[in-house]
């Protein structure tokens, strides 16, 4: 039986299992890092978080039209062949960012994080079970309960006595983020089985950094730039979301939606750890349980991904019904 239990470990779809999950967990870590790039950004350049959503998107966009200028053929013909799907990603993208970062200037960063990344396997668990109608695994129900345990004490440990209206705001705008991430992360999906997951990062970011110009303009884009600030955005833009979002959707082809959100809890425990190290946010025992848990619902679903499959691709929209 071990013989059989260690043939499967090192089997060919058991390692690209493995490196999905590791992309997706990637991915967590360097998300989890935004929400201190947003505070000290917001606070030394007096930037909004709508502005500072568009920066980062403008440069992820840009990042990524440059490395694709030698596809340009095929980034046009994709959003030509799914143009209803890819401007809903690219919305959806800019969306969750916006209201995440106002969560974050409101609310704090490990409280926002906590709210917007917690509701979403919720969701996205409970819609693949009505989908499917098929019960989900024990490893996947185990990893949930330890993920959602740890982030409800997270919340518990980052929530004051006295909430303030802007707290309670924060509040707010943190669930519809993540409503918004467990809606876009389950259109991603089905939309990346049929395109190249560079090529549905560039169309997302460049979408999304349409969308969301009139509003930032709004709010305001003028700053007085300083290396510091501008390095951040750089950062955010070309790492955070270029590269990060680059690994996600390549580990999202061979993962169901609710499996890869889980994995991504890994960015509220990395976002309360920088929050406590560079900008002085309390992390207390409850948080260092949280986070405990946290690591073992990822540590669970790295044991226990199944043999990875590609999906089918899915037709153009011209041939669906």
């Amino acid at each position: 039986m071990f013989n059989s239990y260690l043939s499967s470990l090192l089997s060919p779809a058991s390692a690209g299992a493995r490196l999905s999950l590791l992309q997706v967990s990637v991915t967590g870590i360097l998300w989890g890092t935004t929400g201190v790039v947003v505070q000290v950004v917001a606070g030394s350049t007096g930037l909004g978080a709508l502005a500072i959503g568009f920066y980062r998107l403008a440069v992820a966009a840009v990042v990524l039209l440059l490395i694709g200028v030698p596809a340009g053929k095929r980034i046009g013909a994709a959003f030509r062949a799914a143009p209803v799907a890819v401007i809903a990603a690219g919305v959806g993208l800019a969306s969750y960012q916006a209201l995440y970062f106002l969560a974050v200037r409101l609310g704090g960063v490990s409280i926002a994080t906590v709210v917007s990344l917690g509701i979403a396997p919720v969701l996205l668990s409970a819609w693949e079970t009505l989908h499917t109608r098929q019960r989900p695994g024990t490893p996947s129900i185990i990893a949930s309960a330890a993920a959602i345990a740890g982030l409800v004490l997270i919340a518990g440990a980052t929530t004051g006595p006295g909430v303030t209206a802007a707290a309670g705001l924060g509040l707010l705008a943190a669930i519809g983020s993540g409503v918004v991430y467990a809606a876009s992360t389950g259109l991603s999906r089905h939309t990346t089985q049929g395109m190249e997951p560079l090529t549905l990062t560039t169309l997302s970011c460049t979408v999304g950094a349409v969308a969301i110009l009139p509003l930032a303009a709004v709010e305001g884009l003028t700053f007085t730039p300083r290396l510091t600030p501008i390095a951040l955005l750089l950062y955010a833009g070309a790492i955070t979301t270029a590269l990060a979002y680059a690994l996600f959707y390549t580990g999202l082809r061979r993962l169901s939606g609710s499996v890869a959100v889980v994995v991504t809890l890994l960015e509220p425990l990395t976002a309360a750890l920088l929050a406590v190290l560079l900008i002085d946010e309390p992390l207390g025992t409850m948080t260092i349980v949280g986070g405990l848990l946290l690591l073992g619902a990822v540590a669970t679903l790295y044991l226990n991904a199944g043999p990875a499959t590609e999906q089918p691709a899915i037709p153009a929209a011209s041939e669906r019904g």
